[in-house]
Formats: C-alpha cells, structure tokens, sequence
C-alpha cells in the first residue's frame, strides 16, 4: 500500500483530520491539519508506522512547520514525512510523546531553539541551551547580543566581535 492510501484511509477514518498531499517533495510529504494526536496514533496502530526517527522545527517568516518523519519498521521502505503548520502568534502545537516516546527530548530541542510549544509534554524544558537564554536562535528574527569569550577575541577583528578592543 502506497504512503498516498495510507492517507486516503486516514481521511476516511478520522472526519476532525484533514491530509494535503505536498507536491514536488522528495519523499511522501503531507500537510496535516486538525487531530494531530488521533492522527498519529492512527498512523501507528492502523498503518504501521511505529518509529518516528525525526522532528524538527521550520521558522518560515510568517509562521513556522512541525516535521515528523515516520518509518514502518516492517513494511521497510522510505519515510512518511508529516508537516504541522502555525502561526508565530500562538506557536504551539500537540505533543506526541504518547504515540512515540522517542519525540520526547527531540520536542524539547524544537522548543528550546525555536521556541515552538508542545502542549502537553511531560518535561518541556531547555535542553541546549541554559535556563535564562534570552530567545530562541533558530528563529529568524533571533538578534544574537552574546558577547564573545575572551578566547576568541583574541583571534577575531572589532568588526566580528561587538565592543571588541582590538
């Protein structure tokens, strides 16, 4: 059975999910919209989608992507790639550390650099980065104000380091 009836099936299946197809993409990639929690739990009990070996955030100005990349361990084969969309102004989305344990520090890495919320995570928290870190880096309004260490001004020009004395 092809990724694309594997989502035909889930439309039918669950009436509070909507599937778009992405064209273009390298791999089968949807769009997922509503239930993202009773979709995924689908996708592993219904479909066999039992590992999910990626996800990762996507800053695209105006609003942001979720991507999930799932595998079935027994059918083999390539993955099925999902995408969340939002909005920056509330950027959340739900956690699917339920359907897959394995989402559970890579959320935490979406969080802590992009600063992308998964409601009801059990340990939503930094993880890269130190508690008190002033934004997210990977967001693309993110203005870096660190001040560099004293080994690298050491090595850098006044023009890469801000208050340098060289």
């Amino acid at each position: 059975m092809s990724e694309n009836d594997t989502m035909s099936r889930l439309q039918a299946a669950l009436s509070g999910v909507k599937v778009q197809p992405v064209e273009g993409a390298r791999d089968a990639t949807f769009v997922v919209e509503g239930d993202l929690c009773a979709a995924a739990a689908w996708l592993r009990d219904e479909a066999g989608f039992d590992y999910l070996s990626n996800v990762t955030g996507v800053d695209r100005g105006e609003g942001f992507e979720v991507v999930y990349h799932l595998y079935s361990t027994g059918r083999g084969g390539g993955p099925l790639v999902l995408k969340v969309c939002g909005s920056w102004e509330q950027p959340e989305v739900p956690s699917l550390v339920e359907v897959w344990p394995s989402a559970e520090l890579q959320e935490r890495e979406v969080y802590d650099l992009l600063g992308i919320r998964f409601a009801g995570h059990p340990d939503l928290r930094r993880i890269l980065l130190w508690e008190g870190f002033p934004g997210h880096p990977l967001r693309k309004s993110f203005e870096n104000k660190t001040v560099a260490h004293a080994e690298m001004r050491a090595t850098m020009t006044s023009e890469e380091v801000p208050d340098a004395e060289n």
